[in-house]
């Protein structure tokens, strides 16, 4: 019985070398330096009020994010910054740092004026209400 090749060291392959192509130096990537997902991650719920959307942001100072709101597109910006770790050897590196942004159309019927954004142990929760005009009302039905 043959064994077959992996088949996810192309992928593997693949990934190496678009972070070459991105600029990630060999050393980094050799200790793990080069995130494979997309920074930060990202969910997305919706409920009879709104949406909500949670963005995992350990490390990030508030100050260093930037919420923007053009039309129904809302983008997050930010930075985060590397610990000062110049008096120490690196042996695995997975957290990404650096300059982040991520941007998303939301749908047409939020009210995108009215986006509240709390930050609490890590994780940026953006709450944006369904606009008034989209929501449900009653038609009272008159005699004639």
């Amino acid at each position: 019985m043959a064994i077959e090749p992996d088949p996810f060291n192309g992928l593997l392959r693949l990934q190496e070398q678009l972070a070459a192509l991105l600029g990630a130096s060999p050393e980094s990537r050799a200790l793990g330096g080069w995130s494979s997902g997309i920074y930060p991650p990202i969910n997305i719920f919706r409920n009879k009020d709104g949406v909500i959307l949670r963005a995992e942001l350990s490390g990030v100072r508030p100050e260093d994010m930037s919420i923007t709101v053009e039309g129904q597109q809302l983008t997050l910006a930010g930075e985060r910054r590397p610990p000062d770790t110049s008096a120490m050897a690196c042996y695995r590196r997975e957290r990404p740092f650096g300059k982040f942004s991520r941007s998303m159309r939301l749908p047409d019927d939020l009210d995108m004026q009215r986006v509240e954004a709390q930050f609490r142990n890590g994780v940026l929760t953006l709450t944006v209400p369904v606009a008034e005009a989209a929501k449900p009302r009653q038609i009272t039905v008159k005699a004639a």
